[in-house]
């Protein structure tokens, strides 16, 4: 066994002609520098981060406001496609009625003259009901007034016992799809007689005036 010196330390090697004090200071010396460099490169890097951030976070904003403004024109784009998908399809169910207007005609006639019997019947009626389901509708009155935006006028008299110009016969009825006239009823108005009105006014005025004479004559009315 081997006896151990009291008061004996081991030292690290140190080069010669160097003491074990200067090498500590150098070790810290060396440190420093590493230390103060680490908070810089940290900063750096942040920055560059936060550019690339507002980069990112513009161009998201420019695509978002496209597929908005896409959107937008696209519904647009369905909406004027349903519209024109409507016209055309009233377009041709207005054509469609326009060339079966003839056949309704003959049809009216035929049940005015008491001719619409048997089988003819019931393939004309079959037919009314098809255009009706196609929103044909039939108009025209006798005794209604004339409307020029909904009656073609082609016969013209005179009567005593009209107030203003009336269709007195329907001649050929009209048809209209929803709010469109397709045709117009063709009819036969009467107006009233030149100074009609004005004898008639003169006639109530001339027996209101005698009914205010007799009221005179036997001392007014009576009171009850």
């Amino acid at each position: 066994m081997t006896e151990e010196t009291p008061g004996f330390e081991e030292k690290p090697d140190v080069p010669s002609g160097a003491t074990p004090d200067d090498a500590e200071p150098k070790a810290a010396a060396s440190s420093t520098p590493e230390e103060g460099a680490a908070p810089a490169g940290d900063a750096n890097e942040t920055a560059g981060l936060v550019a690339q951030l507002d980069q990112v976070r513009t161009a998201l904003g420019e695509r978002t406001a496209d597929l908005q403004r896409l959107q937008a024109e696209y519904q647009n784009y369905r909406r004027r496609v349903e519209r024109d998908r409507i016209a055309v399809k009233e377009i041709a169910v207005a054509n469609l009625l326009t060339e079966l207007l003839p056949v309704l005609d003959d049809i009216g006639r035929a049940r005015e003259h008491g001719e619409l019997v048997g089988g003819f019947k019931s393939v004309a009626e079959s037919l009314e009901t098809v255009a009706a389901k196609m929103g044909l509708q039939q108009f025209g009155k006798e005794g209604e007034p004339f409307d020029p935006t909904i009656h073609e006028a082609l016969m013209h008299s005179y009567a005593p016992d009209v107030t203003e110009t009336t269709c007195v016969a329907i001649l050929q009825p009209g048809y209209r799809i929803g709010e469109r006239t397709i045709r117009p009823a063709r009819v036969a108005v009467a107006e009233p007689q030149p100074g009609a009105q004005t004898v008639k006014a003169e006639g109530e005025q001339s027996a209101e005036s005698a009914e205010k004479a007799d009221d005179k004559e036997n001392g007014g009315p009576e009171e009850g």
